[in-house]
């Protein structure tokens, strides 16, 4: 399965044939380099890495710098697919073209921090009563066991630092593919910050169900 690394832009909103508005997220996808081939026989498994985001040698470290072949403009965003199903070698760069005939795709991002956060925000817990002198508001209540095992059960649902987590969202309508500007647009929101990295890559159950 193929897949491109991109940056997401923001959103704003389009209208279809029918005169419906649509809101999409517009990502903005350079040439993605091929830095590394992953194979069956050396690795154990395939797969290619692509690396985005043009970046200056003396901002990267001497075992970043040693993954590019000689001559390649150095990438600050790598990334690894599996099972790369399109030919390519070493030194290639991959554009939107590939993407051209996918009519939806599942796109990973880091979603946006929000810092410490209590158990209604982070959990949608509903609460307590809101009557006067109930002292039971906003709280999560009881998170252990006063006799065996006398402890927090392991990813008891408490409060913490909510969102900054890997988060993917799945099948997600392409509207439009614009090679030329390097510009995907995808009806929905997309995880992360703007001008935050993207993975992209064709719907996985929409394939297995075709």
């Amino acid at each position: 399965m193929v897949g491109l690394i991109g940056k997401k832009i923001g959103m704003t909103q389009v209208f279809d044939e029918s005169g419906s508005l649509i809101p999409v997220t517009v990502l903005k996808v350079e040439p993605n380099l091929v830095v590394a081939r992953r194979t069956h026989e050396r690795d154990g498994y395939s797969a290619v890495v692509l690396g985005a985001t043009q970046q200056k040698e003396s901002r990267l470290s001497k075992p970043i710098l040693g993954q590019f072949a000689d001559g390649a403009v150095p990438r600050r965003d790598l990334f690894e697919f599996r099972d790369f199903d399109r030919d390519c070698e070493v030194g290639e760069e991959l554009g939107l073209d590939i993407l051209a005939d996918v009519g939806y795709v599942d796109i990973t991002g880091t979603s946006k921090g929000k810092g410490f956060q209590g158990v209604m925000k982070r959990h949608n817990f509903g609460g307590g009563r809101k009557t006067h002198g109930s002292k039971f508001h906003r709280a999560n209540g009881s998170t252990g066991m006063a006799a065996y095992p006398s402890k927090v059960i392991k990813g008891t649902k408490m409060a913490g630092r909510m969102g900054g987590e890997k988060s993917t969202v799945l099948n997600l309508q392409v509207v439009k593919v614009d090679p030329e500007n390097q510009v995907l647009l995808v009806r929905g929101a997309v995880p992360g910050r703007n001008n935050s990295v993207v993975r992209i890559r064709p719907a996985v159950k929409r394939a297995m169900i075709g």
